[in-house]
C-alpha cells in the first residue's frame, strides 16, 4: 500500500487525503504532531540532513537483526511518512526544499527561532513561495519575545511553565512530571493550530504561521493553577497524589498495589458508603456533605480513614470488580499491564508495524477516534532518505538527471 493512501472511509478516503506536509522537525514535538497528520491521511514528507538525520533515531528500544537495528522510539513517532534527504546549508537543498514547499500544505519545525531565517527558508520566503502555506513552528519559548532564542528542553518547558513547582509532595524538593509533557503538551495545540490554520487557508486561499511554545503549552495545562494566584494570590504546591481540594480524590493502598477513588460527590459518596458497608457514613453529620468533607482536617481525620478501612485486605480486581460502573475507581496498573489488557486492545490502542527481519514493533495508536475516516496508524516509519527520489519527483517535478546531479553534489 502507497504510505500516503489510507483505505478508511467509504470512499476509501481518509480526513487529510491531499493535504502535503514537509516535516523539518527532529525528535519528539513536531515529528509527533507531523505524525498525527499522516495518521489521519495526510501525505508528510520527512525532511532530514543526509549527513546528520533525526537524532532519534539513535533513542533506545532497538529492533535489532544480524546486521540491521532501528529504533522504536523512531518508529513510534515517524510512522507514516516519507524519507527525504536534503542538505539545507547547500543552495541546491535550499532551493529543493522550496519546490517542495511551492507543492505542500503546511510545513512543521522546530528549530529554535531564527535558525530557518538564517537558512533563508523562514516563514515570510517561504509563504512568498506559497501563500496557502501554514507554517507551523514549535519552539521553547515562542517566535516572539525576549527569550525566544534561549535554549529548550522538555524540563526547561516544565520549570519555566510552573508544572515542576507544583508537582511531587509537600515538604519535599519538586519532582519532574515523569514524561515529557512540554513536548506532548506544545505537539497537541500544535496539530489543533495547524488544523485550524488549515481550515483557514482552505477556504480563503491564504496560510499563516502558526506559533506553539512549549512553555506557553505547559502553562496552558497548569488547570486552576493561574486563577488561584490571580484570584486568591494562592501559589500552588505539590500535593501528592491528592487532588488540591477535592476530597476523596486520590491514591489508596490495597492488598496488591493501589487504586485511584474519587468519590467526592454526595451522589457518589452515598453510594460508595453503601457499596462497602458503612451507609451510615452517608448522613454522618459531620461528613454527608461534599463541602465537609473537602475540609482537610475533616478528611484526614475521618473519612481518609473510612475509605482506607473499605480497600485493606482487597486486591485491585476485587476492588474494580465490586465497584463496577457504579462508583470511580481504578487500579493502579503498569505499563506492561496496560498494553496487555484487552480493554486496550477493544480501543485499538496498540498497534503493530512489521520492519521485516527486525520483526514487529508494537506501539500506541492513535487515540482520535473517527466514526468515518478513522486513523490509520500501524505504519512503518521511514529510513534515511528512503524516498528521495519518488518525492523529489513527484512533489518537486525533478526528472531523474535532476535527482543523480544533486546525488553527485551530496545535496541529498
Amino acid at each position: 500500500m502507497d504510505r500516503d493512501q489510507t483505505e478508511t472511509g467509504a470512499d476509501g478516503r481518509a480526513a487529510l487525503t491531499g493535504v502535503v506536509v514537509v516535516d523539518l522537525s527532529h525528535v519528539l514535538a513536531g515529528p509527533y504532531a507531523a505524525q498525527t497528520l499522516a495518521d489521519l491521511g495526510a501525505t508528510v514528507i520527512k525532511v532530514e540532513n543526509p549527513a546528520n538525520p533525526d537524532v532519534s533515531r539513535g533513542f533506545p528500544p532497538y529492533l535489532r537483526s544480524d546486521d540491521e537495528e532501528f529504533s522504536g522510539y523512531y518508529g513510534q513517532y515517524n510512522r507514516g511518512k516519507l524519507g527525504v534527504c536534503l542538505d539545507l546549508a547547500r543552495d541546491e537543498g535550499k532551493q529543493a526544499l522550496k519546490d517542495l514547499v511551492a507543492h505542500a500544505d503546511v510545513l512543521v519545525e522546530n528549530f529554535r527561532p531564527g535558525t530557518m531565517d538564517k537558512l533563508g527558508l523562514g516563514y515570510e520566503v517561504l509563504a512568498g513561495i506559497n501563500p496557502r502555506l501554514v507554517y507551523t513552528a514549535i519552539s521553547g519559548y515562542g517566535q516572539t519575545g525576549s527569550r525566544r532564542r534561549r535554549p529548550a528542553f522538555d524540563s526547561t518547558a516544565q520549570a519555566a511553565g510552573g508544572l515542576w513547582s507544583m508537582n511531587g509532595y509537600p515538604d519535599t524538593p519538586p519532582v519532574r512530571v515523569g514524561v515529557t509533557i512540554g513536548d506532548l503538551s506544545a505537539t497537541m495545540f500544535a496539530v489543533v493550530g495547524t488544523l485550524a490554520a488549515l481550515r483557514h487557508a482552505e477556504s480563503t486561499g491564504v496560510g499563516q504561521l502558526v506559533d506553539v511554545a512549549q512553555v506557553d503549552s505547559v502553562l496552558a495545562m497548569t488547570e486552576t493553577a493561574v486563577v488561584d494566584y490571580t484570584v486568591d494570590r494562592k501559589v500552588a504546591t505539590p500535593a501528592g497524589n491528592e487532588h488540591a481540594w477535592v476530597r476523596p480524590y486520590e491514591l489508596f493502598p490495597c492488598a496488591d498495589g493501589q487504586v485511584f477513588f474519587g468519590g467526592y460527590t454526595d451522589k457518589l459518596w452515598a453510594a460508595s458508603c453503601a457499596l462497602f458497608g458503612t451507609p451510615e457514613a452517608a448522613t454522618d453529620p459531620e461528613i454527608d456533605t461534599m463541602r465537609k468533607r473537602f475540609d482537610k482536617e475533616t478528611y484526614d481525620r475521618r473519612v481518609k480513614p473510612l475509605v482506607t478501612g473499605w480497600f485493606a485486605g482487597r486486591t485491585r480486581q476485587e476492588l474494580e470488580d465490586l465497584a463496577g460502573d457504579l462508583i470511580p475507581l481504578t487500579a493502579v496498573r503498569d505499563i506492561g499491564e496496560v498494553v496487555e489488557d484487552p480493554g486496550t486492545a477493544e480501543r485499538d490502542m496498540i498497534v503493530e508495524a512489521d520492519y521485516g527481519p527486525l520483526g514487529a514493533l508494537r506501539m500506541f495508536g492513535s487515540p482520535i477516534k473517527l466514526s468515518a475516516t478513522p486513523a490509520v496508524p500501524g505504519r512503518t516509519a521511514n529510513k534515511v532518505g528512503e524516498h528521495t527520489d519518488e518525492v523529489l519527483r513527484r512533489f518537486a517535478g525533478y526528472d531523474r538527471a535532476r535527482i543523480e546531479e544533486l546525488r553527485a553534489a551530496k545535496v541529498i
